[in-house]
């Protein structure tokens, strides 16, 4: 018997068991490697607010385009000055991304980043209550389809990510055409009512398969922190075949 298998049968007599370590693979290197995985080119950072998902993304190591959406005045000024030093980081004009061109009005939340276009129900007020919505502003709304065309241009693999707090099925119905050209998509699926009129994931996930798309990622991004419960997860679809 060579001295591992002693030292493990010595422990195992103890009541312990040992196993190699393996570390866990964080969430944001796991959006990362699925990417990779389809040689994704270009993102379309929709609800881009402050640059967050965009920022993360170079951290780890994603180096193509990025173009970035953003409806929120004081948000947009600070995801301007975060994609300043960054030549293949673009801001696109102040906008809202949704189902039809004009003009709307979007929640500000407390905490900035669940302002919505939609309504905020109880159920995400009371799982956080920093979110609840300060006021409004009048914001213009595009869609994707009369925006999105100049950067799909010479992208191979490119690459939507939406958070937009329950207004996903608007932003999908507005990219009706792009969407064939698209190679992945992240987005927001609540498990639960949030927001008013929202569709809920299994209606997302279900448009996104019909639509070709193969579910590759779940990562929690939102839980009730009184009862535990998942109330929002984030899904990774990519185009397969």
């Amino acid at each position: 018997m060579s001295i591992k298998e002693t030292a493990r049968q010595v422990l195992r007599n103890m009541g312990l068991e040992v196993h190699r370590y393996v570390p866990p693979v964080s969430q944001p290197s796991q959006i990362i490697t699925s990417m990779q995985e389809f040689g994704i080119d270009l993102v379309l950072d929709v609800g881009a607010n402050r640059g967050q998902f965009a920022t993360e993304l170079r951290q780890r190591g994603y180096a193509g385009k990025i173009v970035s959406f953003e409806p929120l005045s004081e948000a947009y000024g600070d995801l301007v000055k975060s994609s300043r030093k960054d030549a293949m980081w673009e801001v696109y004009q102040r906008c809202a991304v949704g189902d039809h061109d004009g003009e709307t009005a979007i929640n500000i939340a407390g905490n900035s980043e669940s302002s919505s276009i939609l309504p905020m129900l109880e159920s995400h007020r009371s799982a956080a209550p920093e979110s609840v919505y300060q006021g409004k502003e009048i914001v213009p709304i595009k869609t994707l389809d009369a925006i999105a065309g100049q950067y799909l241009q010479g992208a191979r693999a490119p690459f939507l990510k939406i958070d937009t707090q329950g207004f996903e099925w608007h932003v999908l119905d507005g990219a009706l055409n792009i969407l064939p050209k698209i190679q992945g998509v992240l987005v927001e699926l609540s498990l639960v009512p949030l927001y008013e009129g929202q569709h809920l994931w299994r209606d997302v996930m279900s448009r996104l398969e019909a639509a070709g798309f193969t579910l590759w990622v779940f990562q929690p991004v939102f839980s009730d922190p009184a009862s535990g419960r998942t109330l929002q997860v984030d899904g990774i679809f990519y185009r397969t075949i």
